[in-house]
């Protein structure tokens, strides 16, 4: 890929492009279920939540476009060594083209960097494109959720060490 390709921390203008991808991606795996940051109302604020300690959100662009975006976040409930990766979501157009294991790498080092030694997720079994990615990156599943990041509709988590 000759691509010029840019990861930035999000600006509130990122919002309404980031939410329509978050959606538009659940949609796809029909995944768009109660219990998800479908229905989150945080999912149209990305930003202003990123602005809580120790967390940060990322945007992947291409060529200037807006591809996705995934961040790093301190969820209620979980020890204070633990992370949650977040609202990670590709448009289907960039999707399969290594832009979801770059953003992932992006997170997992800012995670380091802001103290924390493990990373958690809460995943769908729907999301099939994510899944196989998570476990290549060295996430193993456990049987139950971690915290109270309040999306009971997830069916998968899984964690890691960084």
């Amino acid at each position: 890929m000759n691509d010029e390709i840019t990861l930035r921390e999000i600006r509130p203008a990122d919002d309404p492009v980031i939410a329509a991808i978050v959606r538009q991606s659940l949609k796809d795996f029909n995944a768009n279920k109660a219990g998800t940051v479908f229905f989150d109302p945080t999912t149209d604020h990305i930003s202003g939540l990123f602005k809580e300690d120790r967390s940060r959100y990322f945007i992947i662009e291409v060529n200037g476009e807006i591809a996705g975006g995934g961040g790093v976040f301190p969820t209620a409930g979980l020890p204070t060594d633990t992370c949650e990766l977040v609202k990670m979501y590709l448009s289907s157009k960039f999707r399969g083209k290594g832009l979801g294991k770059m953003l992932l790498n992006k997170c997992m080092e800012t995670a380091k960097e802001l103290g924390y030694s493990k990373m958690y997720l809460e995943t769908l079994h729907e999301l099939t494109k994510a899944i196989p990615l998570y476990e290549k990156t060295g996430f193993k599943f456990i049987s139950h959720p971690l915290g109270h990041s309040g999306h009971n509709g997830c069916d998968l988590w899984m964690t890691r060490d960084l």
